[in-house]
């Protein structure tokens, strides 16, 4: 059997991203950082589609010529039970099909949520006007003043809230919000749009931070976003 390459950061980063916080199996959709364990791990696995080896589910699937078993376009971010399902029963579950799971994703995720696109901007703003808002007290309440607050004492009560409200908390609200403005991209202004863009490259850096544990990455929050659609 090959052996296995340590999956980089930069690799998790982008799973993360892609999945929003859930299991990419379409009829899954699992949050990773479930509820009931308080925010302070997710149950996320990091399936191959295609494995390391000669052995192991859809090998007789590997692509001709140089193939990365550990790239991210050979991962797909499942749940623990349906990453177990797709490798008892690769048959059932080819390639093709969990390379279609990823693409079509956030598309799902924004169908089960509910998200569609709307024919005014202040619907748009409705919206997304829960989660913002959500965000922001959490902010307000709890958040490390100038991401300092909790640098000499990482495991005090306050600091442990703050990690726990940012996974079930503020990052799913920041991917919902992310989903709805994405399928209503034509109600933004170009001065929106870019604004838009700084916040998910903010969202990013989140990720990187409280997912990856890569420290330094985020851009501050684009206050701009409080103001946009209204």
């Amino acid at each position: 059997m090959a052996a296995r390459k340590h999956i980089p950061n930069e690799t998790k980063l982008r799973l993360f991203s892609e999945a929003a916080g859930h299991c990419q199996r379409p009829d899954c959709l699992l949050p990773l950082f479930p509820a009931e364990m308080g925010g302070d791990m997710h149950i996320a696995e990091m399936a191959h589609v295609i494995p390391h080896g000669v052995i192991g589910p859809r090998h007789q699937e590997r692509p001709d010529g140089d193939f990365e078993a550990g790239s991210s376009e050979n991962l797909v971010l499942l749940c623990p039970t349906c990453h177990t399902i797709v490798d008892k029963d690769p048959a059932s579950y080819s390639r093709s099909t969990l390379l279609s799971w990823k693409q079509n994703h956030l598309a799902a995720l924004a169908r089960h949520q509910g998200i569609c696109p709307y024919a005014e901007r202040r619907q748009v703003r409705g919206a997304i006007g829960s989660a913002m808002a959500e965000n922001k007290a959490v902010w307000s309440e709890i958040a490390p003043n100038n991401g300092s607050q909790f640098a000499y004492d990482p495991e005090s009560g306050v600091a442990r809230t703050w990690e726990q409200r940012m996974r079930n908390v503020i990052l799913p609200n920041h991917f919902r919000i992310e989903s709805i403005i994405k399928a209503n991209l034509d109600h933004l202004t170009e001065a929106e749009r870019e604004v838009f863009a700084k916040y998910q490259e903010h969202v990013r850096g989140l990720i990187e931070r409280h997912i990856c544990g890569i420290s330094g990455g985020a851009i501050r929050y684009p206050t701009a976003m409080d103001g946009i659609l209204k």
